[in-house]
């Protein structure tokens, strides 16, 4: 919900820095694969309760997660290649963090980092399945030009799920809470998504078909 506004207001940020970075030969995908060695540092720091180690680890792995998408538009190297390496890592990432709760407290935490977990599953397949189809009928993605897949937005996105691992290490001991809280949003956001993208999709093979005179069951099975 709150990636649209926040990427316009850091990319200016991250310039100078990518520039730098260019000159010395790094590539967006070395900065990639890095920012995610460090971040799954979170997920040991988590499991033996060194919160704001798995802080910084977090903190980093999003700096690294901005830059090498900044990098790669700067180097003129995007890809699909380069952003299905992004969103696979970052998927990991995700995971490893409720993970790591579940680690640390079994008992007190199993059942909502489960839940969370569950939820982390619903959103990514619901946007990643409908960017398949996006592909295909060649949707354009204004509020995310610069990304590799179309992003399907919804109520928990990149910012929010950020956040509410900030806020787990800083207040750990309300992880139940603050988890059950952010799946139950999740569950919204899947909804939403599910609902917005089968009716957009309906809506878009019905034009093709009119269009080309074929029956929308031809064009949905294409």
């Amino acid at each position: 919900m709150l990636d649209k506004f926040l990427t316009p207001m850091i990319k200016p940020i991250l310039a100078p820095v990518v520039v730098v970075l260019h000159k010395r030969g790094i590539t967006a995908d070395q900065l990639t694969v890095a920012g995610f060695v460090i971040g799954m540092l979170a997920l040991p720091l988590l499991a033996f309760e060194l919160w704001y180690g798995a802080l910084a680890a977090i903190v980093l792995n999003r700096i690294f997660d901005g830059l090498d998408g900044a990098l790669a538009r700067h180097a003129q190297q995007s890809s699909s290649a380069g952003g299905y390496l992004d969103i696979t890592l970052d998927f990991l990432f995700y995971a490893a963090v409720p993970l790591g709760f579940i680690l640390a407290n079994p008992e007190q935490n199993a059942i909502a980092g489960a839940l969370l977990l569950g939820a982390f599953i619903g959103t990514g397949s619901s946007f990643l399945a409908f960017a398949i189809a996006a592909e295909k009928f060649k949707l354009d993605k204004p509020q995310f030009k610069y990304k590799s897949f179309y992003y399907l937005n919804g109520l928990t996105e990149g910012t929010e799920t950020i956040a509410l691992f900030v806020a787990f290490c800083i207040w750990p001991q309300h992880f139940v809470l603050l988890a059950s809280i952010f799946a139950t949003a999740c569950a919204i956001t899947i909804f939403t998504r599910i609902y917005g993208g089968y009716h957009t999709l309906k809506q878009l093979e019905a034009n093709v078909s009119s269009s080309a005179g074929l029956n929308p069951q031809e064009v949905s099975n294409d």
